[in-house]
């Protein structure tokens, strides 16, 4: 954890977890990588209140045969109340509020799923566009401002951190 992420008084981020520059974990979320399986938040991402970051079990494996550890990449929002288990987002993403990503799944670049989506065990997103639904269904190809907007969320999700980090003292006491 460097200077310059943010992990919020109540959240908690428990095991292996590797948290990138101007990183964030919000209020009540937990990243819990205490089963041998590693995490990563990437660089100017950010896990919003109340989500739920792990990963399998120290035993359980993926189908694939890849590692069961969960990545978020480079300019990934990730809204409130959401749960990532064992997958991979790559970078410029946001996810949406109350969204799902299962185990083994991947979210590829410049990808935006709309709030309550639930990818499903080992279904892959495709770069450059929308989803949503229960199960996610495609939605439509996003557009250049569309894509633009990716990573301008994330980095006014980061200008809003330096405010809380000023707020909290390096250490202390949380009731």
């Amino acid at each position: 954890v460097t200077n310059d992420t943010f992990i919020a008084p109540s959240a908690s981020v428990i095991g292996d977890v590797t948290n990138w520059d101007q990183s964030s974990v919000w209020y009540k979320a937990v990243v819990r990588a205490d089963s041998e399986h590693s995490i990563t938040i990437g660089f100017c991402s950010s896990v919003g209140e109340g989500t739920v970051v792990n990963t399998l079990s120290s035993t359980g494996q993926l189908e694939t045969g890849l590692p069961p550890d969960t990545y978020i990449g480079h300019y990934v929002t990730v809204g409130a109340g959401c749960v990532l288990k064992s997958c991979r987002v790559d970078d410029l993403v946001v996810v949406g509020d109350k969204c799902t990503i299962l185990e083994g799944s991947l979210v590829e670049n410049h990808v935006i799923l709309k709030p309550g989506t639930v990818v499903m065990p080992y279904q892959r997103i495709p770069s450059g566009q929308m989803w949503a639904g229960n199960p996610a269904a495609f939605v439509s190809e996003l557009t250049p401002d569309e894509k633009e907007d990716i990573q301008q969320q994330a980095l006014k999700i980061f200008t809003s951190t330096k405010e809380h980090i000023l707020e909290f003292l390096p250490y202390g006491r949380t009731f």
